[in-house]
């Protein structure tokens, strides 16, 4: 299981949204179904895609309500067209109704997300490249969105600031260059007794012939390079250091970057530039 979908981390998350949504009651459904009122419903698909957030919505369902009957009929990561139904949820009305919305915001958010990676995966497949996502994500959401990458068949950079180091632009400039910054950092693990992955943004080659000469990091960032540029910079670093490319990478630019070497492709627009998968919950 990877370290961000520990059981308190989900159970944490849920707990926040159901309470953000519902606050002191859902009062349209207290208001006008009965307490008694049994009912059913099933999730339909409504556009082709990479189903994401299955088991994450039956924990919403149960979290809230641990009576309702859920039937899991697809699988995470399975491929959907329009009319597919995902799953089935059985118990109580009012249960259904409260639950409703933000299982199907999960569940499109992360399938549009799941899909979208899908398809660049399949761009760069039988290359050494890997796809990478990144910290643009949306606030309090992160969790989903890095699990619907994985879904999707992308891997996943750092989840948050404090599970690795990435020394980029601001940092470096900040700091007063690669070796200072390197410097400096090297001497905050060894106080901290911190053990962290290091990378190191270069954004020329001039920039990348003083991280290799610095040393000691784990990765090199190309950052916002052409092809050329990229190529150049990979006989620069020579197989020393794993490399990830990252910067205005597009799906039209995806494949030319890869087919330079890297290790890594890093490509915000994973989750923050991402069209939901529409689908709908109802009653059958």
């Amino acid at each position: 299981m990877k370290e961000y979908l520990k059981p308190e981390y989900i159970e944490a998350f849920i707990k926040s949204a159901l309470q953000e949504d519902i606050g002191d009651g859902d009062h349209s459904t207290l208001a006008s179904v009965p307490a008694e009122a049994m009912n059913r419903a099933h999730l339909i698909i409504k556009d082709e895609g990479i189903i994401a957030g299955l088991a994450l919505a039956e924990q919403i369902f149960k979290t809230f309500d641990p009576t309702l009957e859920v039937q899991i009929l697809l699988q995470d990561g399975d491929k959907v067209k329009k009319g597919d139904i995902g799953m089935t949820v059985k118990g109580k009305a009012r249960s259904i109704l409260t639950t409703e919305r933000l299982v199907l915001n999960c569940l499109q958010r992360m399938s549009g997300i799941a899909t979208h990676t899908n398809r660049l995966v399949q761009l760069i497949k039988g290359t050494k490249t890997q796809l990478l996502d990144t910290r643009k994500t949306t606030p309090n959401f992160r969790i989903a969105e890095k699990w619907a990458v994985s879904i999707g068949g992308g891997s996943n950079h750092r989840f948050a600031l404090y599970d690795m180091i990435m020394l980029k632009d601001n940092h470096i400039d900040y700091a007063g260059g690669i070796a200072a910054a390197m410097s400096a950092t090297k001497k905050y693990l060894a106080n901290t007794g911190k053990n962290l992955k290091i990378e190191v943004e270069t954004r020329t080659l001039e920039e990348v012939r003083e991280a290799v000469q610095v040393g000691g990091m784990d990765f090199i960032m190309l950052d916002n390079m052409s092809p050329d540029t990229m190529r150049e910079a990979l006989k620069i670093i020579d197989g020393k250091y794993l490399t990830e490319a990252s910067g205005g990478i597009t799906e039209a630019t995806l494949q030319a970057v890869a087919a330079c070497g890297v290790d890594y492709i890093s490509v915000g627009a994973l989750t923050h530039q991402v069209n939901s998968l529409d689908m709908s919950l109802k009653a059958y």
